[in-house]
């Protein structure tokens, strides 16, 4: 009789779990439609749990408060759309696939209302500090990938040594948080700025093309110019 008694308690252990991890995932969804249709303004623990379909009263059971809810949905969002396109980071093989890639995302996120969810993120860590580590999180999570990217097309080209993978890749994140917000002002300037970017990765294809005399003296110039040669 115990080991049924302790058996369906353990049962009943288990589905509650289940409930409170269906339920946390329901407001961490629930945060990041609110964000996204309504703005970190109207954010409120009634509107998320409205949105997302439960008890206000959970917000704060599962979280604690509004700002901690939405720095998880931030962190919960960016490791969501990061797995989407990590596959297809990994088979990025040169720079002009890199800003391809650049350009698919940018038509898919802003379709999908992602765009509208960061700027409201970035407005809001401004005036809610609770956010800030959670925005600078997500936005890793992106820069990380994005460095792994930069080390692989770079290597044994003229620019390996003199480019900085890292600070590159934080370059080309800001970059890219730039022109989605631009866009919403300027779309014709954040065109623009789509295609000076993609001129670039037909510049270093071209520079990749080289024959080896040619790329050890584009390599020797870059070293003279940057002081590296005696």
């Amino acid at each position: 009789m115990s080991g049924e008694v302790k058996d369906r308690r353990t049962g009943e252990s288990r589905a509650q779990d289940t409930r409170s991890q269906e339920t946390r995932e329901k407001l961490l969804a629930g945060a990041l439609r609110t964000l996204v249709e309504q703005g970190i303004t109207k954010a409120s623990a009634r509107a998320i749990a409205a949105t997302a379909g439960v008890n206000q009263a959970l917000v704060f059971y599962h979280f604690g408060s509004v700002d901690e809810l939405l720095a998880e949905a931030c962190r919960h969002g960016a490791e969501q759309r990061v797995a989407r396109h990590r596959e297809r980071l990994a088979q990025v093989g040169s720079l002009t696939e890199l800003l391809a890639f650049g350009r698919e995302l940018h038509e898919e996120e802003r379709e999908a209302g992602h765009v509208a969810f960061l700027g409201q993120l970035l407005a809001g860590a401004q005036a809610h500090p609770r956010l800030v580590p959670a925005t600078a999180a997500g936005l890793d999570l992106w820069i990380t990938e994005i460095e792994q990217v930069l080390v692989r097309v770079l290597a044994g080209t003229p620019l390996a040594e003199f480019t900085d993978p890292a600070g590159l890749a934080r370059a080309v994140g800001a970059s890219f948080v730039g022109l989605e917000l631009y866009e919403g002002v300027d779309p014709a300037g954040a065109e623009a700025a789509f295609a000076a970017l993609e001129q670039l990765g037909a510049l270093m294809a071209a520079v990749e093309e080289l024959n080896p005399v040619a790329r050890k003296a584009v390599t020797y110039t870059l070293r003279r110019q940057s002081g590296r040669t005696r």
